[in-house]
């Protein structure tokens, strides 16, 4: 009996070590859903670098004019964010789970939105594969369903293809330049 609970005891930090076995998901009764892929020919590492460096986020993304982080160190469950984009000021996204160079969740309430934002990154032969899907609620998405769609839609589609371009930019020109 004693051996079996030390057993479990000693099971119980990698069961939970990459942020809950249980993966968290968008809210998928939402009224304003979106779901995007693209392929980046970028290393991983690099990538997950990118997306997850929140503070540089206004440097690549033109929609986002300003993100501060609340917690210091890297992103894991509990981190927290202030950024402002297009025309929605003062976000707080939490993040809710991380793996490593595989999954971020993260969200939180904007202007009356409650956003539940989820990236996956999956290496393949071809480069990295990102899928995003992200879901909306709230009164002010049940009162704008069909044009907060479309904003969505488009939002994470420019989110895509600069988080692409940034991450495949060579390292001359992503360095910071002397003046």
């Amino acid at each position: 009996m004693f051996t079996t609970v030390t057993a479990l005891l000693a099971a119980l930090p990698l069961a939970f070590a990459n942020g809950g076995s249980t993966p968290i998901g968008i809210d998928e009764e939402a009224p304003v859903i979106t779901r995007d892929d693209i392929v980046i020919h970028a290393s991983l590492d690099r990538v997950w670098r990118v997306q997850t460096d929140v503070e540089n986020w206004p440097a690549w993304q033109p929609n986002v004019s300003s993100s501060v982080k609340q917690t210091p160190g890297r992103l894991r469950p509990g981190s927290s964010w202030v950024w402002s984009t297009e025309g929605l000021e003062d976000i707080t996204s939490t993040v809710k789970q991380v793996q490593p160079k595989r999954r971020i969740v993260w969200g939180g309430p904007a202007q009356g939105i409650t956003a539940v934002h989820v990236w996956t990154f999956t290496q393949a032969p071809d480069g990295v594969h990102v899928h995003t899907e992200e879901s909306w609620t709230g009164d002010p998405v049940a009162a704008n369903t069909v044009y907060l769609q479309g904003a969505l839609d488009a939002s994470l589609e420019n989110w895509l293809n600069n988080l692409k371009s940034q991450a495949e930019k060579r390292p001359s020109e992503t360095a910071p330049k002397n003046d």
